[in-house]
This record gives C-alpha cells, sequence and structure tokens, in this order.
C-alpha cells in the first residue's frame, strides 16, 4: 500500500497550499455533520470524525467555532451528499464527492469540469467498484511493532500497518476509524500526521508521459476548485 500512501501524501500537500479553500470546505463539513447530530463531539461520531481530520490539516478553531456555533443556531440551510463517477485521461478513473445545497447546480460544474479536462463523466457505480472506503491514520515517533502492538492491545480491526519514510500508517475499515484513533491516544499519541476516511483504488495507474499527467492533474485541480466539493479520490499513482 505504501504507492497508495504516496497517493494520500500528495492530496495533503495539495490541501495544504490551498488553505483558505480547504478551511471554508472543513467549515461547510463541520456544520453538516453537527446538523446531523448533536453540535457536541463526545456525543457525535460523525462530528468527532470531521473535527480529527480538521485538526490535521490545522484548521482555525475560529472557524471550526463559527461552524458549531452556526448548527447550534439558527442555521437552517439544507445540504445533500453527492457522490459523482468519471474518467480521466488514459482511462483514470475518479470519484468526485460534494456537499451541496443545490444540486442542479453542482451537477453541471462537476460535468463541465471533466469534460474540459479530457474526462467525461460515468454513471453512478461506474468507478467507485474500483476502490475501497478505507481509514487511514498516519503517526511519526513510533515503530511499527510499537503500533501493531496498540492495535493489539485496544482489539482494533485493521486491514494494513506499514511504515513509510519514518511514517507508520494504519489502513482500517471506515467503520474503524473511532477504534483507532482510541487506540492510539489511549497510548499518549494526540498528534496525526493523517487522520483521513477516504477511498484507495485497489489498483493504481500510471500515465503514459508528463503531458497527460499534467492534463490529469489539471482535471483534479478543476474539481477541488468547486465550491461544493469536498473530497476528489483517483487510481492514478503520483508518487513516482
Amino acid at each position: 500500500m505504501g504507492r497508495k500512501w504516496n497517493n494520500i501524501k500528495e492530496k495533503k500537500a495539495s490541501k495544504d497550499a490551498n488553505t483558505s479553500r480547504i478551511y471554508a470546505k472543513f467549515g461547510v463539513e463541520i456544520y453538516v455533520a453537527a446538523k446531523k447530530g448533536e453540535p457536541d463531539p463526545e456525543s457525535n461520531r460523525a462530528l468527532k470524525v470531521v473535527l480529527e481530520r480538521a485538526k490535521t490539516y490545522n484548521v482555525p478553531k475560529a472557524i471550526i467555532d463559527r461552524a458549531l456555533d452556526k448548527a447550534k443556531g439558527s442555521g437552517d440551510e439544507t445540504y445533500v451528499e453527492q457522490r459523482y463517477e468519471g474518467f480521466g485521461p488514459n482511462g483514470s478513473m475518479v470519484i468526485v464527492d460534494a456537499l451541496t445545497n443545490n444540486v442542479n447546480r453542482t451537477a453541471p460544474a462537476v460535468r463541465a469540469a471533466f469534460n474540459k479536462n479530457g474526462g467525461s463523466m460515468g454513471v453512478t457505480g461506474s468507478v467507485s467498484y474500483m476502490f475501497d472506503a478505507t481509514a487511514v491514520f498516519g503517526v511519526t515517533g513510533k515503530s511499527l511493532d510499537e503500533v501493531m502492538e496498540m492495535m493489539l492491545e485496544a482489539d482494533a480491526d485493521v486491514r494494513d500497518i506499514i511504515e513509510e519514510d519514518d511514517v507508520v500508517i494504519v489502513y482500517a475499515e471506515p467503520d474503524q476509524f473511532h477504534n483507532v484513533q482510541e487506540a492510539f491516544k489511549s497510548s499518549g499519541i494526540e498528534e496525526f500526521s493523517v487522520a483521513e476516511l477516504t477511498m484507495l483504488p485497489q489498483n493504481e495507474v500510471s500515465l503514459p508521459d508528463e503531458d497527460v499527467q499534467a492534463q490529469f492533474e489539471k482535471l483534479v485541480d478543476a474539481l477541488e476548485d468547486l465550491e461544493d466539493v469536498q473530497q476528489v479520490f483517483h487510481n492514478v499513482d503520483l508518487g513516482e
């Protein structure tokens, strides 16, 4: 899974370089999670997961508090979760997750981003079957054996644990996010280099040359720039 880890790092680096955009997206995601249940992470597990993810991107407390206050107060915006699937250059596969208060705005915008950048929209299910929903944690300062022991002691159900570039990476089922997080925290680990719920491709592909890769990266950027798009997942290996 090392190459997949490279893609997660690339994705996080891209988000870190676009702080205002990612902060705004997290603001919406926090608001939506808080509105689904209590605006308290101790009683709202979905909110707790979002807040942990936001922490790894250094989302300012003011933005988090604003979203929570909006959920507690008079905020009455209704957002719908939408997933779009499509193909990029060279048959690459792309999943786009959105939170939107206007589906009639979002779907055409996503389709246009595909069409203008060498891609095409697919039907529901045309791509997602080639991806696995996965919880991913990355920690530093601990050995592979130490992390394995933590997971065993906590009886956390994990898929794989690897070490790469001084980071120990834990892959688990999405419903194990909280259990893995608590396993780390019970061992004194409060900071994560990555704490994500992601879609990992079952197989990755490489693009044939720099021009095609540049076109693909332009497609991903165009999709991520859309106001309603929260996450973009793909099966292209960008780590080489």
